[in-house]
């Protein structure tokens, strides 16, 4: 795997990664990440997306109590590493906004 640094375009809201800007593409941040960084993000995002399908399917299973709480602290969990990683590979904008927005715990 190559160790140099290229820049990336992150869309969180539909869980993709972009080589390059695209005008028909949103992207919410920029990153620059080697090929062993993007491959963590895109695993992160997989567990994710996972995460959010088991829990929006254990949503239409009536009478079972506490059945969302794991999924939802998966979730939870990887949003937050997905956000850890962006912000610490990100521009200075991405670090501004991901700082804004105060969702890393650190």
């Amino acid at each position: 795997m190559e160790h140099t640094k290229k820049p990336y375009y992150i869309d969180i809201e539909n869980a993709q990664i972009y080589p390059a800007p695209d005008e028909a593409a949103e992207w919410q941040f920029k990153i620059y990440a080697d090929d062993r960084e993007i491959a963590k993000i895109a695993d992160y995002i997989r567990e994710n997306y996972d995460a959010d399908m088991k829990t929006f399917q254990l949503a239409h299973v009536p009478l079972v109590e506490n059945k969302e709480e794991t999924q939802n602290d998966k979730y939870d969990a990887t949003m937050e590493e997905i956000y850890r990683m962006i912000y610490d590979l990100g521009d200075s904008d991405t670090r501004t906004n991901i700082k804004e927005m105060g969702i890393l715990r650190r």
